[in-house]
C-alpha cells in the first residue's frame, strides 16, 4: 500500500512520529513524507532537519510559504499552496495520504487534491477550537477525507454531523501519547547538556500563538502576556517555544524578543525543541502556560497542570488539569503561584492503547 504523509511543521510531525516509525517497518506499507510549510522555512526553526534526524527522507519538499503574517499573506499562502499540490496531485498517486490537524496549508494542500480523488486519512478530526480560523480548516478537512482517525469518542459525533456518516472513523486516541511510551526523555543533566537550560530551577514551559479569529485583540493580549512573564520571571524560569506561522504571529515574537531583554538569564525563547525536547521540558518544569494544544492533550500525562490563555482553545474537549484564563496579568500572575508545582493525578481523556496499530489494522483490512 503506497502511503503518502503530508507534514507541514515541527508539530504534526512530532505527533505522527510513532506512526511513520511502525509505517516505515511494516513491509506492507510504501511510505512517502510530503514536506512543506514551516518544515522547509529557515525563519521557523528549518525543521525538515528534524525529519533527517529521526531517520526519515524527505521525499517530496514543496516550497510555498509567504513570509509575513497579515491576513492577505495567509490568504495568499493558502492560494500558492493549493496551486502548487495542484501539480503535485496530478503527478503523484497513493493508496493513502495522511494529513493531520487544523493548518491552513494542510487545508490548501487537502483542497487540492479532492478534483484528484485523493483518499485522505484525517487524523484528529472532530475537534473544536472556537478562537482560531483553524477550526474551519479543520472541518473542511475532516469533509475531504475519506478514512478519520480521531482521539476521543465524543468527535466521532462531530465528524458524523459534517460528513453524514461514521462509517470510516476509528478512535485511536492522540499519537503524541504513543512518543511518551516510546521516547526517552532526558534527565535534568542531560537536558542542561544539550540546551544550557538548567530545570532544577523552578520554571514554567510556555506556548502561546495568537488568536486568529480575533485576530485585531492580539495586541492587548500579547500586551498582557508581555506584563505577566516579566514579573513571573523574578519568581520562575521561563521556557518559550515560538509561535506558528499565523496571522499576526509576529507580534507575539516581537514581545516575546523584548521580554527576553528584560531578563535574559531567566528566559529562554527556543524556536524549535523537536518531540524528545520538548516533552522533556514538559516532565520537569512545574507548570504548562499559553493555549497550545499541545498542553492540553499532552500535560496530563505527566501529572502537570495547564492554564489556558484567551479562546484559541474554546470548546475543545479538555481533561480537568486544564485551568481556562482570561488574558489579565494579575489573574495569570495568582494563578501561577496557586498552582505551580502541583501535582495533577486525573486520567487523561486522549488516551488509549495500541492507537498506531488500530490505524495499521483499519488501512490493512481497506486495501
Amino acid at each position: 500500500m503506497k502511503v503518502g504523509v503530508l507534514t507541514s511543521s515541527r508539530a504534526d510531525f512530532g505527533i505522527y512520529l510513532p506512526l511513520l516509525k511502525a509505517l516505515k517497518e511494516d513491509d506492507f506499507f510504501q511510505m512517502e513524507l510530503i514536506v512543506f510549510g514551516t518544515h522547509l522555512s529557515k525563519f521557523h526553526g528549518y525543521s525538515v532537519q528534524q525529519i533527517l534526524d529521526e531517520g526519515f527522507e524527505p521525499k517530496h519538499q514543496i516550497h510555498q510559504m509567504i513570509m509575513t503574517d497579515e491576513p492577505v499573506s495567509i490568504a495568499t499562502s493558502y492560494g500558492v499552496t493549493a496551486m502548487k499540490f495542484a501539480e503535485f496531485w496530478q503527478n503523484n498517486v497513493f493508496d493513502c495520504v495522511f494529513c493531520l490537524g487544523d493548518r491552513y496549508e494542510m487545508a490548501a494542500a487537502v483542497a487540492a487534491g479532492i478534483p484528484f480523488n485523493v483518499p485522505f486519512a484525517h487524523i484528529h478530526g472532530g475537534e473544536t477550537t472556537l478562537g482560531a480560523i483553524d477550526n474551519v480548516y479543520r472541518h473542511c478537512i475532516t469533509l475531504a477525507a475519506k478514512w478519520h482517525f480521531v482521539a476521543a469518542e465524543p468527535f466521532i459525533v462531530r465528524v458524523k454531523e459534517i460528513t453524514g456518516t461514521d462509517k470510516n472513523c476509528v478512535v485511536t486516541g492522540s499519537l503524541s501519547l504513543v512518543n511518551l511510551q516510546q521516547s526517552p526523555l532526558f534527565g535534568l543533566d542531560e537536558f542542561r547538556n544539550k540546551w544550557q537550560i538548567d530545570l532544577s530551577i523552578p520554571s514554567i514551559l510556555i506556548t502561546l500563538h495568537p488568536e486568529t479569529v480575533a485576530y485585531q485583540q492580539n495586541e492587548f493580549y500579547a500586551s498582557e502576556a508581555f506584563n505577566a512573564f516579566k514579573q513571573l520571571s523574578q519568581e520562575y524560569q521561563l521556557i518559550i517555544t515560538m509561535p506558528n506561522a499565523d496571522t499576526s504571529g509576529m507580534i507575539y515574537r516581537n514581545v516575546f524578543q523584548k521580554l527576553k531583554a528584560t531578563n535574559p538569564e531567566k528566559i529562554y525563547l527556543i524556536e524549535n525543541f523537536g518531540t524528545q525536547s520538548y516533552f522533556s521540558c514538559m516532565k520537569h518544569v512545574g507548570l504548562v502556560l499559553g493555549n497550545s494544544s499541545s498542553g492540553i492533550i499532552e500535560a496530563a500525562s505527566f501529572g502537570k497542570y495547564v492554564i489556558n490563555l484567551g479562546d484559541r482553545q474554546k470548546g475543545r474537549l479538555t481533561s480537568p488539569n486544564t485551568i481556562d484564563m482570561s488574558f489579565d496579568n494579575e489573574l495569570i500572575i495568582n494563578k501561577v503561584k496557586e498552582i505551580f508545582g502541583k501535582e495533577y493525578k486525573g486520567t487523561n481523556i486522549y488516551f488509549q492503547l495500541q492507537s498506531v496499530q488500530k490505524i495499521q489494522k483499519f488501512l490493512k483490512n481497506q486495501h
